[in-house]
């Protein structure tokens, strides 16, 4: 479970929080506006609208208008260029983060059709939650003040596929994936069966790791107050779509 950050008291732990942002943000302020060739600029957020949203909804829209270029291949390939590369030296300011599979057939930034700056990617064999994967999460909430947690699942995905038959047949996995799997069996739909079932614990095992989210100590009052939603989606394969898990 995470350490509260209340918990951390004094200017000791306010200096180390200082000195993280610094480190991995690149800016001890993660809000500031930028300044470039001689003009203010805003961090960029937001697939090349200019403005970066600053709420859940609004962090949700654009998402759906990305993934909705992505599947008409009309994509824009936002904040790539030298300006943007530039301006990002100083800092980020990121509008959503992406928790998905290591799959190579869902890279976040090609999916919702982001660039540099406006995704914060976490990614692990099945999307599964470790303390790494936590504290990755907890990071771009809390010091980067990222509105949107979008845990994606997607078809055929293949540590799911590992976990039911793993469980299904007693096997052993090798000791690393066999810790994923782990992971996944709480999820596994045994209503259904054959691809089916590994189909629907795919659902299944994104709304678990949202939920899990969610109530972290962390990231509950934030929940609560509206400041922050996290959400379970999916990514179908065939047709690149990507729609929310209720």
């Amino acid at each position: 479970m995470l350490a509260n950050r209340d918990d951390v008291g004094g200017r000791a732990g306010t200096d180390r929080r200082t000195v993280l942002r610094a480190a991995v943000g690149g800016t001890a302020a993660a809000g500031a506006v930028l300044t470039f060739g001689g003009s203010a600029l805003a961090a960029p957020g937001g697939g090349g609208a200019g403005a970066r949203p600053e709420t859940p909804p609004a962090a949700l829209r654009e998402l759906a208008r990305g993934n909705r270029r992505w599947r008409d291949l009309r994509q824009r390939h936002p904040h790539e260029g030298r300006h943007i590369r530039q301006v990002l030296v100083s800092g980020q300011r990121p509008f959503a983060l992406i928790l998905g599979c290591i799959d190579s057939r869902v890279p976040p930034e090609l999916v919702f059709d982001q660039g540099l700056g406006d995704l914060m990617t976490v990614r692990s064999a099945g999307g599964v939650l470790d303390e790494a994967v936590l504290g990755s999460v907890a990071y771009g909430v809390l010091e980067l003040d990222i509105p949107l947690v979008l845990v994606l699942g997607h078809q055929s995905c293949g540590a799911v596929a590992a976990a039911v038959h793993a469980e299904e047949t007693g096997e052993k996995l090798p000791a690393h994936i066999q810790y994923v799997a782990e992971q996944i069996f709480p999820a596994i739909d045994h209503s259904q069966h054959g691809t089916a079932r590994v189909d629907a614990t795919v659902s299944a095992h994104a709304r678990r790791v949202r939920d899990a989210l969610a109530a972290e100590p962390d990231l509950a009052p934030r929940v609560a107050a509206g400041r922050l939603a996290v959400v379970a989606a999916r990514y179908e394969l065939r047709d690149q779509f990507v729609h929310r898990l209720g």
